[in-house]
């Protein structure tokens, strides 16, 4: 785990159009596509918080030892990544996040670690507010490790605007860039950024 205590908030809200059934249900490796999210969050956070649907059943969810799992929903139906990251923010407890997708099913611990790094010491001020993976000029929106002093009431405000991207929060905030070639050491396939969209995109192992 991080020195500093963190909340893993995992995005688990959508609603699976293209895949055309609930893709978090789907088994990668024997387990739901969600499982393995959440496990992987789960060895670098102190709590974990998913987040669904207003109207979503609460869906089977890992039950090994670990960190508590918490649930969250949206409070607006249709608002994306950012409504359902500041429905995690608004119920996590500890001063830093990691925000990812329940699709993604190859997430690295070791990737995830070097975001929480990169955040550094808050009270250095010039600390940055998120820390993204870069690549190129591009940033990721998933995974990102996350203040969370500083970026729920930018969550909020940039959520009551027009314009509901990921990327429109960020640019209310410091970010910092994890370099490619430091990330990619620790993941050289990528598949930390890996999501599932549609059936084709469903690992077969």
């Amino acid at each position: 785990m991080s020195p500093t205590p963190v909340t893993a908030i995992v995005l688990a809200g959508g609603r699976s159009t293209r895949f055309g059934s609930d893709k978090l249900a789907a088994l990668v490796a024997g387990r739901p596509l969600l499982h393995r999210a959440v496990h992987a969050v789960a060895e670098v956070a102190d709590e974990v918080v998913v987040v669904l649907a207003p109207d979503a059943p609460v869906p089977s969810l890992p039950d090994r030892p670990g960190p508590p799992i918490v649930i969250a929903r949206d409070l607006v139906c249709g608002r994306g990544p950012l409504a359902g990251l500041a429905a995690g923010l608004a119920a996590a407890t500890q001063p830093l996040a990691l925000l990812v997708a329940g699709d993604q099913p190859f997430l690295r611990v070791a990737v995830l670690r070097a975001l929480l790094d990169e955040l550094g010491d808050r009270d250095r001020p010039d600390a940055p507010d998120v820390a993204a993976l870069g690549d190129g000029n591009s940033l990721w929106p998933f995974p990102v490790a996350l203040r969370v002093a500083t970026v729920r009431p930018a969550a909020t405000v940039t959520l009551a605007g027009f314009d509901l991207r990921l990327f429109t929060l960020f640019g209310r905030l410091r970010v910092a860039r994890v370099a490619e070639e430091r990330w990619r050491a620790l993941d050289p396939g990528g598949d930390s950024l890996r999501d599932v969209d549609t059936r084709d995109e469903l690992p077969s192992t």
